[in-house]
């Protein structure tokens, strides 16, 4: 009897009554995506709710005696009366390099067929951006391989350069070119083609796009051998609106994790737009006061927090870079709307594209006026520098003179000067889509037109006479451009080329 005692004592010591706390909710209302939950006293700004059938939530209104819960998928099965919990974890999504030439959701679930992505960490979609003490200056120039971008408005690798204009200007191409200029690039630097350059990868978040736009602009990089260098993430039209706010944010993340690796990165948000209006259609739902044009109070954070985790570190952490390109889409070229100027006052400059132009046929349609770099300058190569010196100017007093030019053509001799040489630099900086040039190409071409040597060219056959000297450059002068890339700036004896092939160049062209 006393074995059983002593028995029964032992396995009473034993026994765990340890108590776990669990923060319970209950759903009061539901719909649109949407729930008012009753309870979860300690959810926290941002923290993940998990509800039954594995339905994730995201706390965004924390009131008095509810909590607002916006679903992070469809949520039709939730009903009022049904439990959730609060995991005590803030939203995150898993990154690595493996998730380069993928198409993912906001939740960075892989959805283009293609199988798992085996991530190398979790990374959370909020985060503070780096302090001052971490970041160094723009210096590294990052080639769109856009003529006209890279020799007027040029963007160094850190920086935040805002691409605005109306529907179907063109945003997306530039976008995109920049983000096959860049696989270019790599590729070149790993032939041995391109000296000390370090890789750019890119990140491209397509924000409330029509699922079939999407699928074009992943079959386009495919095609441009673009794809294998860049994420796709992914919140269609047809996603959410929760989705379709939170996606820039997730690819933030995703391109935060190989800035951390020291890498250099480029990340294009397609458009930041759509991304206000989804959170305003959240907003609204989750009933907070509205301001200007319904947005809530608080769109300028939206946008100010996404885009100054755009950095260029310091040594001491890595040396890593992420630059941003944000779209933004005016209405009836109207910049001083609410969105618009709020991004344009967060970026480090804008590339303005102009619906008149893009109809003349001007493309891209940049409006040198209006478009500016406000640190891209410190980052421009030597050469590049050198050769579009004062294209700019030249370009603005072109448009100046273009309405005198209409009148008469009793002009004197400088001012028709200053028409014929505006008209050439219009014709040289059109560029087919997805056809980015090199940087030595560019220098070359800005070097003939800055030296004259289109100015007896008739404006018609500006663009077939820059077509046949990229091809003789390539075929014939191949070592004068790799010297250029090489040196990454004009000296005498580059110069001296350039002049001999020019000549070569006006002697076999008719």
């Amino acid at each position: 009897m006393s074995s059983i005692l002593q028995e029964l004592e032992a396995q009473i010591a034993n026994v765990s009554t340890s108590v776990e706390k669990t923060n319970i909710g209950i759903v009061r209302e539901t719909g649109d995506g949407v729930a008012k939950v009753e309870g979860l006293s300690d959810a926290q700004l941002n923290e993940m709710i998990e509800f039954p059938g594995g339905l994730t939530g995201l706390a965004l209104n924390l009131e008095e005696g509810e909590v607002g819960v916006v679903f992070l998928g469809d949520g039709k099965h939730i009903t009022e009366g049904m439990e959730c919990k609060a995991t005590g974890k803030l939203l995150s999504i898993p990154v690595g390099e493996n998730f380069l030439g993928r198409v993912v959701n906001t939740l960075g679930e892989p959805i283009d067929g293609k199988g798992d992505v085996s991530a190398a960490d979790q990374y959370p979609v909020e985060k503070i951006a780096p302090g001052i003490i971490k970041r160094k200056s723009v210096s590294v120039p990052l080639q769109t391989g856009i003529a006209a971008i890279d020799a007027m408005i040029p963007i160094g690798r850190g920086q935040r350069e805002l691409i605005i204009g109306d529907r179907s200007t063109g945003k997306t191409t530039i976008a995109i070119d920049t983000i096959i200029s860049q696989a270019n690039q790599n590729k070149a630097a790993a032939e041995g083609r391109l000296k000390d350059h370090k890789p750019v990868y890119c990140i491209y978040v397509a924000i409330g796009q029509k699922q079939s736009n999407i699928a074009r602009t992943v079959a386009t990089l495919e095609d441009a051998g673009a794809l294998d260098n860049t994420t796709i993430v992914s919140a269609s039209a047809s996603d959410s609106a929760t989705n379709q706010f939170l996606a820039p944010y997730s690819g933030c993340a995703l391109a935060e994790y190989l800035m951390d690796q020291g890498k250099d990165v480029l990340i294009v948000f397609d458009d930041l737009s759509k991304q206000a209006v989804a959170y305003r259609q959240v907003s609204l739902i989750l009933r907070r006061p509205s301001g200007r044009e319904a947005y809530p109070g608080d769109v300028f954070y939206l946008h100010s927090r996404l885009l100054e985790r755009s950095a260029r570190l310091s040594d001491k952490e890595g040396g890593g870079s992420l630059t941003a390109l944000p779209i933004i889409e005016t209405q009836a070229g109207d910049v001083s709307a609410y969105i618009p100027t709020n991004v344009i006052s967060i970026t480090d400059g804008q590339i303005f594209l102009e619906t008149d132009l893009f109809y003349q046929g001007i493309r891209p349609a940049i409006s040198v006026g209006l478009s500016v770099s406000r640190v891209g300058s410190a980052a421009q190569t030597k050469a590049i520098k050198k050769v579009a010196g004062t294209t700019k100017l030249d370009l603005a007093q072109f448009r100046e003179l273009q309405a005198f030019a209409q009148f008469g053509s009793d002009l004197d001799d400088a001012t028709k000067g200053k028409i014929n040489r505006g008209q050439r630099i219009v014709e040289l900086f059109k560029q087919n889509q997805y056809a980015p040039l090199s940087m030595e190409m560019e220098v070359a071409v800005l070097w003939s037109m800055q030296n004259g040597h289109f100015d007896d060219v008739e404006v018609e056959r500006v663009e077939e006479c820059q077509a046949a000297l990229e091809e003789f450059l390539t075929t014939r002068k191949a070592d004068l451009l790799q010297k250029i890339a090489d040196e990454k700036a004009l000296s005498d004896e580059i110069n001296d080329g350039l002049k001999t092939a020019l000549e070569d160049f006006k002697g076999s062209w008719k």
